[in-house]
């Protein structure tokens, strides 16, 4: 009888503790969707009217970033950082956008493969750049945003080109219901789609061992290299998607990089991942990004000076380091 007991108490408690685990695994996440959601609920206090059609626009405006966010997701859990971001992104925009001009949409899909494709091929430059030259992965791509940003300018001098109606379609508008933005599912489905996989295989955890202790997964018998280039190719491949994004949101192709690189290392920041890496992923970052832009908005709601926005979100940013910093040093203490 006792035995039936015991075997029933196990059984409860394996739920119980897989959802114990869960918690503490994502807990930072899940902390920062309950603080969206209280901004949500505070921005619907502040303007009576923002509804579904404002939590469209949200997503809309959101989705560039918040791909470069996972874009520099993927470096920083690496242990590296990329502060071309910003200028792959606009170069994969104008690229795009010059192709797409005037073309048939049956065309746009072959210019969207390509572009991510060239996208994979930018970050495996960055990547093997830093591997072969052994210099910082700071300073290759402090050089490789002015290359990439020269080129965007050399394909469009200015702002210009078009992109193909059905890719402004999916980043517009609802689906099944107007609380659901389709520019969300669409970036939840890609990021998704790509990012769980590789976290679960092999090579997920040869990113995070890299970004633990390059040394111990050497030794383990991880390719450093390898992986090294492997995520900064992943991260041009977010970038790409970002470059996209940036097109159909706003119609046209944008030459000059924009705030994205610094505004995606804020996201990590908050969403996370540790700048030291090996810890974190890319589901927090995008939360971030929404807060952050929420954050903004209710500020504009409040017509409070914009500039202000910018320093409040600069005193975030150093509040989640400094709980950062405490909360590792309580886990080092015996």
């Amino acid at each position: 009888m006792s035995t039936t007991v015991d075997t029933a108490d196990q059984s409860t408690a394996r739920p119980i503790g897989a959802l114990g685990s869960m918690i503490r695994r994502h807990g930072w996440t899940l902390g920062l969707v309950g603080i969206l959601l209280v901004l949500l609920v505070v921005t619907r206090l502040i303007q009576p009217t923002y509804g579904a059609a404002g939590v469209q626009g949200l997503a809309v405006s959101v989705l560039p970033l918040a791909f470069a966010a996972v874009a520099q997701a993927i470096a920083v859990i690496a242990r590296g950082i990329d502060l071309s971001v910003g200028s792959m992104m606009a170069l994969t925009s104008v690229i795009s956008a010059a192709l797409m001009e005037e073309r048939s949409e049956g065309f746009a899909v072959l210019v969207v493969i390509g572009v991510l494709l060239l996208g994979c091929v930018l970050g495996a430059v960055n990547g093997s750049l830093i591997v072969l030259t052994r210099v910082p992965d700071i300073v290759v791509t402090l050089a490789m945003l002015f290359v990439w940003a020269g080129c965007a300018l050399l394909v469009l001098g200015t702002p210009g080109g078009g992109s193909a109606e059905w890719l402004r379609t999916l980043t517009g508008g609802s689906i099944v219901s107007a609380w659901i933005p389709r520019a969300a599912l669409l970036l939840l489905v890609i990021v998704a789609a790509i990012w769980i996989p590789i976290r679960r295989s092999r090579l997920g955890l040869s990113l995070y061992a890299i970004g633990s202790d390059p040394l111990a997964a050497y030794r383990s018998g991880v390719s450093v290299t390898r992986t090294k280039i492997v995520a900064y190719t992943l991260t041009g491949l977010f970038s790409a998607f970002a470059g996209l994004t940036l097109t159909a949101t706003t119609g046209i192709g944008t030459p000059v990089p924009g705030p994205y690189t610094l505004l995606s290392v804020a996201a990590v920041v908050l969403g996370g991942v540790s700048l030291a890496g090996g810890r974190g992923g890319v589901f927090g970052p995008i939360v971030a990004v929404v807060i952050l832009s929420l954050l903004r908005t209710d500020m504009t709601f409040l017509n409070v000076n914009t500039n202000l926005a910018t320093v409040a979100q600069g005193l975030i940013l150093v509040g989640v380091v400094m709980v950062g910093s405490l909360l590792q040093l309580r886990k080092r203490e015996p």
